[in-house]
């Protein structure tokens, strides 16, 4: 994908497991279900939301953990979806956004739908060959290893966007200090 296409993107949509995870489910006594998630991930989401680039998680499965993450960092979540192209072409009509202005992390074949649709399809580094066969870029980072902090950077600053994001973060903590 040429940097000028890159810069159209207007909106990142992750997989949950295998991407903000490293695919790991823990279950504990009466029904508790573990995930472990990536503290620089979470940095990036909120540097992606300062920067006007919003980031919604699309999952097939169904997790206490995950809806709790999403609302510590304020992102949408769809949860339980089976058919991700239909998830994804959703999301981009309830934020007035074409498939073209989307940019897609995965890891597993339930996303290929999904990939195939987005403007920017992105693959972490031990997704399946599937998925990295038709991603317009592969992270260096493993997903739930800093894989979905990668690919915000990466647009932001494609997008001239990432000291402005970076000098948010630093004022506010500053303010916060």
């Amino acid at each position: 994908m040429t940097a000028n296409r890159l810069t159209q993107i207007k909106m990142l949509v992750s997989d949950v497991d295998g991407v903000l995870t490293e695919g790991t489910i823990y279950y504990g006594a009466a029904d508790i279900e573990m995930k472990a998630f990536n503290i620089k991930d979470g940095l990036g989401i909120r540097l992606a939301g300062w920067a006007g680039l919003p980031v919604v998680w699309l999952t097939g499965r169904c997790s206490d953990a995950v809806r709790r993450r999403a609302a510590e960092l304020q992102v949408p979540v769809q949860q339980g979806v089976g058919d991700k192209a239909a998830g994804l072409r959703a999301i981009a009509a309830a934020h007035g956004c074409t498939l073209e202005e989307i940019a897609y992390l995965a890891d597993d074949l339930n996303d290929l739908p999904a990939l195939r649709l987005a403007g920017f399809p992105v693959a972490v580094a031990d997704a399946v060959p599937e998925v990295r066969a038709i991603a317009a870029y592969t992270t260096q980072a493993p997903g739930g290893r800093g894989a979905m902090r990668e690919v915000i950077e990466y647009i932001l600053r494609a997008q001239g966007r990432w000291e402005g994001a970076v000098a948010t973060f630093l004022e506010r903590v500053k303010s916060e200090g």
